[in-house]
């Protein structure tokens, strides 16, 4: 099956007010820069979001955000972005922290159909008591707090029960698919982006390069087009931002880069 469309804007078109979405990336590291923007570019609002983080206050799902189309998150993180806090602590975006580790097997228990399951993380913490703030009052109160969750020992150690994500759309991105939807990732850029196309019940992929059907040696693929619904060409040329660029001053470690001769070296 030919899972190529012909534009983002097409591939994002049906996502509706109030969809809940998946989307890949872990600060601006292989996000679907592409797709966020087409669905910028829609009406769709009242949007469920889960991911990583929200990009920063210009790129990524920091658009949406500003734009003032997403009404929760669900995040491990909340990064760069400014407006974001803002938001949450303004009680206008509800806001659901989740260890790292716990949400991206919520992710992945979400796309192979495990419904919930037991973890360590969070135990003893407000994670397992509840009470933490997910929603604000405009005055700084609480409009809506986390629940308790169910506990249970194993081996004499207490474990937390998560609750699997499944998300109405997934949106990713991936270096390289083939027409059935079968995905390669680069590098880093692999973080998320497998686990909530896992976990979408339609899954949208934006490829920087896409081949024929058999192109991928199956030991290559990371995402088996069986979870891919959609897959969009993107022009790979297009800028992609680094969240904090971290770089030293060009004269620390000069003299060490230069290379020795063999004199030297002896």
């Amino acid at each position: 099956m030919d899972k190529v469309v012909a534009a983002a804007e097409q591939a994002v078109a049906d996502i509706p007010d109030g969809a809940t979405l998946a989307v890949g990336g872990f600060g601006l590291c292989g996000i679907p820069s592409t797709l966020i923007a087409a669905l910028t570019g829609t009406n769709a609002s009242g949007l469920r979001v889960v991911s990583n983080n929200c990009g920063v206050d210009d790129w990524g799902l920091g658009l949406l955000l500003r734009a003032g189309r997403i009404t929760r998150m669900t995040s491990s993180y909340v990064g760069e972005n400014k407006e974001f806090a803002r938001q949450y602590l303004a009680g206008e975006l509800e806001v659901e922290l989740s260890p790292q580790g716990t949400l991206a097997e919520r992710l992945r228990a979400g796309g192979t159909g495990i419904p919930a399951f037991y973890t360590p993380a969070g135990v003893g913490t407000q994670v397992e008591e509840g009470g933490l703030p997910w929603r604000h009052t405009c005055d700084g109160g609480v409009a809506v707090a986390s629940p308790p969750k169910e506990t249970r020992e194993f081996g004499g150690r207490r474990y937390l029960l998560e609750e699997a994500i499944t998300a109405d759309f997934a949106l990713v991105r991936a270096a390289v698919a083939d027409r059935h939807g079968n995905c390669v990732f680069h590098a880093s850029a692999r973080n998320f982006n497998p686990l909530c196309a896992m976990a979408g019940r339609v899954t949208v992929v934006e490829a920087e390069r896409i081949v024929d059907a058999g192109e991928l040696p199956p030991d290559a693929v990371h995402l088996p087009g069986v979870y891919v619904d959609r897959v969009v060409a993107v022009d790979d040329s297009l800028l992609k931002r680094i969240e904090r660029r971290t770089v030293r001053p060009a004269h620390v470690g000069a003299q060490a880069a230069v290379p020795r001769t063999d004199s030297e070296e002896k």
